[in-house]
């Protein structure tokens, strides 16, 4: 082998600097040649990708977002527009392809796979929703902004006893409303793989106030089916009611746009490096993620064809403990 190319897809994550860092130097020292491909999927198609060299990801590790850059390319999904892309690699005489990126990122990995061009994924979201690694690159940043925001919130909410209402990203996965407002004491934790009305909600609250504390806490994800807008309407319209105001943060994008921790760049680092390392053993068609603490791989149409759970548990104790 001696050409490899990176990219980056999807959402950004703090982090995907790191990772592509690792697999530029570790592609290097292999003795490749290693292209970055610029704007994801879409960039593939298009042919936007030059040679990098060590210095080129130099200073970057500590940089949140991704230096490639990323785009949504419906162009790829289609057959055609992966035919294009795959052309596009051979015509530079490239062999292999990192990347990294989620659910969508790693489905477009699998499709080229099977098109029979060697492709490793590296598992990187701050949804934390793709299975294949327990968890993924940008996942610590982003819970350590949502924690820092809950903190801040709750020291406002005491001096005024109100209710706060906190939406964190996530989509269709409450891992990170989750872990936050068990981190940060939330009074009540909403997500989408369990059903809570609105009106358990307000229970939730009320009796935070009734056992004397002096501030309340939602943390909801923003795919749950009663999300903020929903949550805050019912509030709105049953005021009178339940008895109390209640305020909302909505905290969007910017979970994204952290500095990557200590702990994203050492994954990111890790999984990168070790998918230059799969790479020369002759193995692809994979996944690199963290299981059981080590940098393992899975089958990419494992990846896809599968959905990662959430730890009910972890919800249970959450309520218990907010008592």
């Amino acid at each position: 082998m001696k050409r490899i190319a990176v990219l980056t897809s999807g959402g950004d994550a703090p982090g995907m600097n790191a990772a592509i860092r690792a697999v530029v130097r570790g592609g290097l020292d292999q003795g490749w040649e290693v292209f970055g491909v610029r704007q994801g999927y879409a960039g593939l198609i298009a042919g936007e990708m030059n040679s990098l060299s060590a210095r080129d990801v130099g200073g970057i590790i500590q940089q949140g977002g991704t230096m490639l850059g990323s785009a949504r390319s419906l162009e790829f999904k289609t057959e055609e527009g992966r035919k294009v892309a795959l052309a596009n690699l051979e015509a530079k005489g490239i062999e292999a392809l990192v990347v990294i990126g989620g659910n969508g990122s790693q489905t477009g990995a699998y499709a080229l796979s099977q098109l029979g061009f060697p492709v490793v994924g590296v598992a990187s979201t701050i949804d934390n929703d793709l299975y294949g690694s327990e968890i993924t690159i940008g996942v610590d940043t982003a819970l350590n902004i949502a924690l820092e925001a809950i903190d801040r919130l709750k020291t406002t909410a005491s001096s005024h006893r109100r209710a706060f209402l906190v939406e964190v990203m996530g989509r269709d996965c409450g891992y990170l409303a989750l872990m936050s407002g068990l981190a940060g004491g939330a009074e009540v934790v909403v997500v989408p793989e369990v059903d809570t009305p609105p009106e358990e909600v307000a229970a939730r609250l009320r009796g935070a106030y009734e056992r004397g504390k002096a501030h309340a806490i939602a943390v909801v994800a923003e795919g749950a089916r009663y999300g903020a807008e929903e949550l805050m309407a019912y509030f709105r319209e049953h005021q009178a009611r339940l008895g109390f105001d209640l305020r909302s943060t909505i905290l969007g994008h910017v979970q994204r746009g952290g500095i990557p921790g200590a702990f994203d760049r050492l994954l990111a680092t890790r999984l990168g490096f070790g998918a230059v390392t799969r790479l020369a053993k002759g193995q692809h068609g994979i996944l690199m993620g963290l299981l059981k603490g080590e940098i393992s791989s899975t089958p990419l149409g494992e990846v896809v064809a599968s959905k990662k759970p959430l730890d009910a548990s972890l919800l249970e104790m959450a309520w218990v403990l907010a008592q």
